[in-house]
């Protein structure tokens, strides 16, 4: 690489639950560069969540939910000669943690109901259960991982 390593921002944690994930899931959340409403979506999904879910604390449910997202491989296009081969690779740890939130924030928001809280509440229920639309897109990216296997040897 001709450039240097950007240095690393640091993020700082939230005020609730004193994680700076947490901050970082709220910053992806957030539209127009409006943090405050974006905090307040999220904190009121996380009641949501403590009502519905009582038996656990809802940040323990959110963290499982992430988790459950979480991709471990995906597939990168490359052109060898004059096709182009899915290949599977797998991924840095940030960005296991990046698509995660992004995918359970997509699929919050393409769901059916009243408010950005209670839809995000109901994904991050969903998603802790190993259900969702964020868990399906998981287990459809490994599916394609998998089935390109074949192709891993053309990896960079």
């Amino acid at each position: 690489m001709r450039k240097r390593k950007p240095k690393l921002r640091l993020i700082s944690p939230d005020p609730r639950y004193g994680d700076p994930i947490v901050t970082q899931f709220v910053n992806n959340l957030m539209l127009e560069g409006k943090k405050t409403v974006a905090f307040n979506v999220f904190y009121d999904a996380m009641d949501l969540v403590k009502e519905r879910v009582s038996d656990q604390e809802e940040h323990a449910v959110w963290k499982k939910a992430l988790s459950n997202v979480m991709p471990q491989v995906e597939v990168r296009s490359r052109r060898i000669g004059g096709a182009t081969f899915q290949i599977p690779t797998e991924i840095r740890p940030k960005r296991k943690v990046s698509i995660a939130m992004k995918w359970l924030i997509k699929f919050a928001r393409q769901r059916s109901g009243k408010g950005m809280a209670e839809k995000l509440a109901a994904e991050i229920i969903a998603a802790s259960k190993g259900e969702g639309a964020a868990v399906k897109r998981k287990e459809d990216t490994h599916k394609m991982a998998e089935s390109n296997r074949a192709f891993a040897h053309y990896r960079v």
